[in-house]
Order: C-alpha cells, then structure tokens, then sequence
C-alpha cells in the first residue's frame, strides 16, 4: 500500500490525475462511449443526478421517454422540447453524447394520430412533418436518432397489427422516415433500434433484411441498436453476440446496445450472475470494432421500468453493485493519468480503504482507487476489499 500511495503523491507532484469509470474505460478500449438512458425524474432526485452527471461513468445519454411522438407534438403541428432540452442541456453542459430516441414507433403515439383515420399521403405528411421539426430542432446536437423502433415481429416479419404506420403506410414508411430524418440532419448518425435481435434468430434476421430494403430505397442508414433486455442466468457466451454484430456490420453498419438492462427477480436476485451477464455484453461488443458503445436503460433499480427485477448497476439505494465492477473490469485497464491544473488533493485518495473522510460507505459501494474521494471506511461488518489500483469495494 505504501507504493500505491507513493504513485499517488507522485502523480499529484507531477501535475497528473487519473481519471476512471465505465465511460472511461470504454473509451481506453476503443469505444465512443458507455451510456446511459434517463429522465426529468431522475434529474429532480439530486442525489440520483450527481450519478447521472458524472461523465467518467457515463460519457452519453438517451432520454427515456421525452422524446416520444406523445412527449414532443401532443396536438397536431404543436411541439413541446421543454423537458428534453432540459437533458439536452444536461448532456451538452458534461461533455455528453445525445442517442436520440425516436422518432416512428408504434407505441406512444398520440391520440390524434392514432384516431385520426388519416389516408396514406395524409399520415405519410404527419410524419415527415414531424421528423423534420424534431431533427430540425436537435440539428448538431444528437451524435445519433433511432429513426424507427420496433417495427418487426417475432418471426421477422413488417408490423402491421397495432401501428398506425404500418397499417396504414405499409412498411415503406421506413426508408420514408430515414430519408425524412436525413434531410433534417444530414451528419446524425441514423439508427434502427429493436428488442429480441440481440443472438441470430428470425428477428434478427429481419433486422438484417430491414436495413437492406433501407438501402434498397436509396435512403441512408447507419447503425442498429441491439436493445438488450435481458435475464440474468441466460445470456450465454460472448461468442453469440459477437458473430451477431458481426452479421450486421458485415451490412455496412455499426452497432451498439441502446437499451441494456439484465434483470434479476428482487426476491431472490443472483447480483454476481448478474454481473457476469454485464461482464459478457461488454466483452462481446469490445470484441466487434462496429461495436460503437453501450448504453443501459438506467442506471439505479429506484427508476428502472422493470418491476421487481433490480436490472441495472447501481441499487435502489444509489449504491454500486457488483455489476458495476464487472463492467469496469470487462472493459481492460484504465488509460494513464493526463495532465492537468487539478490539484495535488483530488488525487491522493488512497486506493482502499480505512478511514478517511469521516463517513462510511454501505455494502456493495466503492471505498477506494485511484483518483477516488469518497468513503473510504465501510459500513459494519463489511470491509473494503482490494480489486485492483483503481477500484476497492465494500464486501
């Protein structure tokens, strides 16, 4: 410990602070970000938001639901950006990424789409209409749109039962709306985004055929989003989801999880299974250079939409599981300390715990590593167990 606490003061001397989290050691390995989905609710819960604000963990954002069809035009030509401004603002003010989400789904439309018995050029005009005052909004400011969600069955067939666009249009509102959205911003990247497409199977292969029919039309279409709503204790090996991706790379896209979250029955939850479900999604998509990132669909089990399941990475109670170790891990070494004006105190912390700080950290949370600055005692009867130089947890 004594030589990890002299590497310490010498790179406080030197001027240098590491800094480490999920994001940053996403980026050490190649990716443009690990990310995170979230709300104007999270953003009033202070202390969730401190989390959600930390760009060492979370290098992007994706808003949950207030950039909806429902959310941004509830009346006809009326648009409504105020609460995703808010997280826009949120993102730009951190140095965040903005995956903006979405533009054409089937679910959360509103009503005076969904009733207004509008003929085929009528809602073809309602939705371009839309597109192009949305995007038109967010021009420079969204690194990517889904552009469409969920528009397949389980056996990769075009939705029509339930979507007022594929009813109504017929699967040509796709390159319809990639098209539309291109136009609005021609430097975002343009994603399709869908659930069940994560391993080979129909789905996925419609996926496939999707994007190919996109580009078959002559419309621009850059990247899918594998969702990733998965159960702990059945996502099996890497080796799935890294000849998957490559399916779909091989189409000449990229590709990221856009909605990870492994959920774990709150009565009897397996957190290191689940843990070692998140270590396998994270080596997958470091093993896939088309692999962009990863983004899950929150971060805390206190504003998850899966109900008793505790899906995500930190706890009800805000505090680290061992998923977030795992992910960290998964992920390789931390890059080498950069230099800076901060000062010698923000990086002397030692790198586990006793002592420090006169407070204590609970079960699960972090308690030492380098460039860490919070608890460093943990709470009775855990103590703080060395992983390695950047991360210590409560155990």
């Amino acid at each position: 410990m004594a030589l990890k606490s002299l590497l310490l003061t010498s790179l406080a001397t030197a001027g240098l602070v590491v800094a480490d989290g999920l994001n940053v050691r996403a980026k050490a390995a190649g990716k443009k970000y690990f990310g995170t989905e979230i709300s104007t609710t999270v953003m009033n819960d202070a202390n969730a938001n401190n989390i959600a604000k930390n760009s060492q963990d979370f290098g992007q954002y994706t808003c949950e639901n207030e950039m909806k069809f429902d959310a941004l035009e509830p009346s006809r030509g009326t648009f409504n950006y105020a609460n995703a401004d808010r997280i826009v603002a949120q993102a730009q003010a951190n140095g965040m990424l903005m995956r903006c989400h979405n533009l054409v789904w089937h679910n959360q439309v509103p009503s005076w789409v969904t009733n207004g018995h509008f003929d085929n050029a009528t809602l073809i005009s309602i939705m371009k209409n839309h597109i192009a005052n949305v995007v038109g909004h967010y021009k420079g400011k969204c690194y990517a749109w889904d552009v469409v969600n969920e528009a397949l069955n389980e056996d990769g067939t075009y939705r029509t039962s339930g979507s007022v666009w594929g009813s109504t249009i017929g699967p040509a509102y796709i390159p319809i709306a990639f098209a539309a959205a291109a136009e609005a911003d021609p430097d975002a990247k343009l994603y399709y985004n869908d659930y069940n497409c994560d391993r080979a199977g129909a789905k996925a292969t419609g996926a496939q055929n999707l994007i190919k029919m996109v580009k078959q039309y002559g419309a621009p279409i850059h990247g899918f989003g594998m969702q990733g709503h998965l159960t702990t204790g059945q996502v099996g090996s890497a080796s799935q989801y890294v000849s998957n991706m490559q399916a779909f790379a091989a189409l000449g896209v990229e590709v990221a999880f856009t909605e990870l979250d492994i959920a774990t029955p709150s009565s009897n939850p397996n957190f290191q299974q689940q843990a070692t479900d998140y270590a396998t999604i994270v080596s997958a998509c470091k093993q896939v250079d088309a692999c962009v990132g990863i983004t899950t669909w929150g971060f805390t089990d206190k504003y998850t939409w899966i109900s008793n399941s505790d899906p995500l990475p930190w706890d009800s109670n805000l505090q680290k599981k061992p998923a977030y170790t795992a992910i960290l891990n998964a992920w390789g070494s931390s890059p080498p300390p950069s230099t800076t004006t901060t000062t010698a105190a923000t990086t002397t912390t030692p790198p586990s715990g006793g002592g420090g700080n006169g407070c204590t950290a609970p079960h699960w949370a972090q308690c030492g590593g380098i460039g860490y600055s919070g608890c460093t005692t943990c709470e009775a009867p855990y103590t703080c167990k060395y992983s390695n130089d950047w991360y210590s947890q409560c155990l």
